[in-house]
This record gives structure tokens, C-alpha cells and sequence, in this order.
């Protein structure tokens, strides 16, 4: 541990003298304009960003309470944990909770990575998706399941569907 400090500065002595051969005091510095992003597009790339967070969870076990890879999810904490993850945007940890925040929107006007809720427990938004886009949402499940997609089109689905939200990160 003691050769660390003394491996780390020869490290950077010699990045900083492979930089200085390509680079010289009297040329000017060539900065890029900063790329223009529309609001619409930063909207699109989170939401990927977060539907590309909840994808490569599909898999992990169900558990009640669980909020992590590691311990599985409940469906709250899997929303949870993609929307922390995939986007920084600390949501409330139930369902209930979640459906009050954002925007609600119809059934109609569902994006990729807007929140859908449903009636599983005879109790309104007392579980929670994240829509993916072509009728089909990601999920932690029940007990036993495993985060996986299903169809809004289910009759089970369509039946217990309760609303949905946009959770807009800006």
C-alpha cells in the first residue's frame, strides 16, 4: 500500500508528458459549441435511459419490502430503484404514493417510461409499472414472480388498470 502514492504520481507524470508532446502553448485552443439539446429530446433520452435501467433487471425475483437487485423487488421498489438509477429522480416508495406525483395522463397518451397503476389488492393504484411503449409495461409481479413485460391488452391488465402518470425529471 505504501507503493501506491509514489505508482499513482509516476502514472501522471507520464500521462502529462505523453499530453504535452501533442500539445503546444502557442497554438489556440479549439473549444466545440456546446451541443443544442431540445427539451424534447433530454425528455426522450431519460426515459431510455430509464427504460434501458428497468431491461436489464427483467429477471430478478419478487420480494416484498425488497427495493435492491440483490434483495429483489416489490413493484414499488422496483420503480424505485430504475427511476434513482436510470434518471437520479428520487420517487415516494408506494404505489399509492407514486400516483400522486407527476402528471396523470390517459391511457391514450402512454410514452415510454410514463408509470402505469393498477387495482391488484382491491385497492386503487395498489401497484405500479413502467410502460414501455406498444401496449407493453415491466413489472415486479407478486410473490413467486420474477420483473418481467406484459401487455396492457390482458384482460387481467385491462381490467385493474387505474391511470397513469408522467414523472418529469426536470
Amino acid at each position: 500500500m505504501q507503493g501506491m502514492p509514489l505508482l499513482l504520481a509516476r502514472v501522471v507524470l507520464l500521462a502529462g508528458l505523453i499530453v504535452s508532446v501533442h500539445a503546444r502553448a502557442d497554438e489556440p485552443m479549439v473549444v466545440p459549441p456546446p451541443l443544442r439539446v431540445s427539451f424534447v429530446d433530454r425528455a426522450t433520452a431519460t426515459a431510455q435511459d430509464a427504460i434501458d435501467q428497468a431491461m436489464d433487471l427483467l429477471g430478478i425475483r419478487y420480494r416484498r419490502g425488497g427495493s435492491s437487485p440483490e434483495a429483489g423487488f416489490d413493484c414499488s421498489g422496483f420503480v424505485s430503484h430504475v427511476f434513482r438509477e436510470g434518471l437520479g429522480l428520487v420517487l415516494p416508495r408506494s404505489s399509492k404514493e407514486m400516483s400522486k406525483t407527476g402528471e396523470s395522463i390517459g391511457r391514450d397518451e402512454l410514452r415510454p417510461g410514463d408509470l402505469v397503476f393498477f387495482n391488484t389488492m382491491r385497492r386503487a393504484f395498489s401497484h405500479v409499472g413502467i410502460y414501455l411503449g406498444d401496449n407493453q409495461f415491466v413489472h415486479a409481479p407478486r410473490s413467486g414472480g420474477r420483473v418481467r413485460i406484459e401487455d396492457l391488452r390482458d384482460g387481467y391488465w385491462m381490467k385493474r388498470f387505474n391511470g397513469a402518470r408522467r414523472v418529469n425529471p426536470d
